[in-house]
């Protein structure tokens, strides 16, 4: 596995592979890697070609009040990972070799990275989609993986590589999750014990809308905060349900997929977890 720590070494490296008619599937991660990462590895493998990783904290897309200076690392254990995984070549710079000093431009899905989400934390998005911008342009992979439990991080990435034409695939891998149904993510090593006990709620509030076919969206609405609410040391944030493909608000009955979107804090942590709830069968009860 190579590592790269430059521009010029991850391009040097894809070149040799396009040489030889191999496509590259991306892989971008901020580190501190789980099983959730791993899928995506694993579903970057199944594609054929060569894999390129990237572990980069990015700090443009942490709020000045947020997690960038405690973010877990673990570069060396990172490696080993991706190592025994199969990556063929890890993308790690510094912020330097990404960022100019006097670099002035930005990417941003205007409207979708400002709802949700990017209301609670202004300017992630635009963090997101311009460092993606970046390692798409530095590597120029063929195809890339994202989870889906980042669910409006997914259709950010898919908007700009949609609207700028760039010529990325765009595959999203489902959730990985612990035996309990807490999603899994490099941030609930910063959990404690106690609200670590309680942080599968989410999975749980999420489990009982999914069992209510025919239901309203403001009955899965309430549903959802009722389950949220059996956790004392969850700090609900926002509950959401939006249409799945636009992620526009919805009212009344589904007519097609919509997603539920949570955010809870358990201290100064902050989780995000979602599910896709298909709409009611023809002829089903309303």
């Amino acid at each position: 596995m190579q590592i790269c720590r430059t521009k010029q070494a991850i391009r040097a490296a894809t070149l040799t592979w396009r040489q030889a008619g191999q496509g590259v599937t991306l892989v971008p991660t901020m580190g501190f890697l789980h099983a959730g990462h791993m899928a995506l590895v694993a579903r970057a493998r199944a594609e054929g070609g060569r894999v390129v990783a990237t572990i980069f904290v990015n700090p443009t897309q942490f709020g000045p009040t947020e997690d960038l200076t405690t973010y877990p690392r673990d570069e060396a254990r990172d490696f080993d990972m991706l190592r025994a995984a199969g990556v063929d070549a890890v993308f790690a710079p510094d912020v330097a070799e990404v960022y100019d000093p006097a670099a002035q431009t930005q990417v941003e899905a205007a409207a979708l990275s400002r709802i949700l989400i990017g209301r609670l934390r202004p300017g992630h998005f635009r963090g997101v989609a311009t460092v993606v911008t970046k390692l798409f342009n530095i590597i120029g992979p063929d195809a890339a993986c994202f989870g889906e439990k980042d669910f409006q991080q997914l259709a950010v990435i898919r908007t700009i590589v949609r609207d700028l034409d760039m010529p990325v695939r765009v595959i999203g891998v489902p959730t990985e999750r612990e035996g309990d149904g807490l999603a899994m993510s490099s941030r609930n090593v910063r959990l404690t014990p106690a609200d670590r006990a309680e942080a599968p709620v989410l999975n749980a509030a999420l489990t009982r809308a999914a069992q209510m076919p025919g239901a309203t969206v403001a009955q899965m609405h309430a549903a959802v905060r009722a389950a949220l609410a059996t956790a004392p040391r969850a700090d609900v944030q926002s509950v959401d349900i939006r249409d799945a493909a636009s992620l526009r608000p919805v009212r009344g009955q589904p007519r097609a997929p919509v997603v539920i979107l949570l955010a809870v804090k358990f201290g100064p942590v902050l989780l995000i977890d979602n599910r896709v709830i298909p709409p009611p069968a023809q002829g089903a009860a309303s």
